[in-house]
């Protein structure tokens, strides 16, 4: 009797072994795609990462750079849900003329971007610079359409509050 109680126990952990160890072959394939799609974006707009060069420098099109301030703006109030992204992919489209894939892959490496800005905050005010660059205080009313469209119900959050002041200073946009 004890050997058999000792041989379902070892079965019991290999199966739990084996399973665990298939669970992380899924979950190194997932990060392997999610590399992928950031690459397969950055290689459909264009973008060439340069050395010694932040990475929201090398962005030369105002949709990007649109579409990752958006995203860093969403992610002030947390990340965002499928439901706010949905929401923003329809907003490109609608604001920027972009059809669904470009605006996704837009999504893609603008959470990048984000990312490599260390946190929402400090890309908020990165990418406003980098956006008034390219377009100037024209791309503004596109870029609030798309920011209030993708709002959630609830309105901004503190933190979106005064990242609209960052906005306001990158624009060069005086008073309040």
């Amino acid at each position: 009797m004890p050997f058999l109680i000792a041989a379902v126990g070892v079965i019991a952990a290999v199966y739990f072994f084996l399973n665990r160890a298939r669970n992380t072959a899924h979950m190194a394939g997932d990060i392997v795609d999610m590399a992928n799609d950031v690459r397969l974006a950055a290689r459909r707009f264009g973008f060439h990462r340069q050395t010694d060069v932040h990475p929201v420098e090398n962005i030369d099109d105002a949709n990007l750079a649109i579409a990752a301030l958006t995203m860093a703006f969403q992610e002030l109030d947390g990340l965002p849900t499928q439901d706010q992204r949905d929401d923003l992919i329809v907003q490109l489209q609608q604001q920027l003329d972009m059809d669904r894939p470009s605006a996704e892959e837009a999504l893609v490496l603008g959470r990048w971007l984000v990312s490599q800005c260390g946190g929402a905050d400090t890309a908020v005010s990165r990418l406003a610079r980098k956006t008034y660059k390219l377009g100037g205080a024209e791309i503004l009313p596109p870029l609030m359409e798309v920011i209030k469209g993708s709002l959630p119900p609830s309105g901004l959050s503190q933190r979106q509050k005064e990242a609209l002041e960052d906005l306001r200073i990158a624009f060069k946009i005086s008073g309040r």
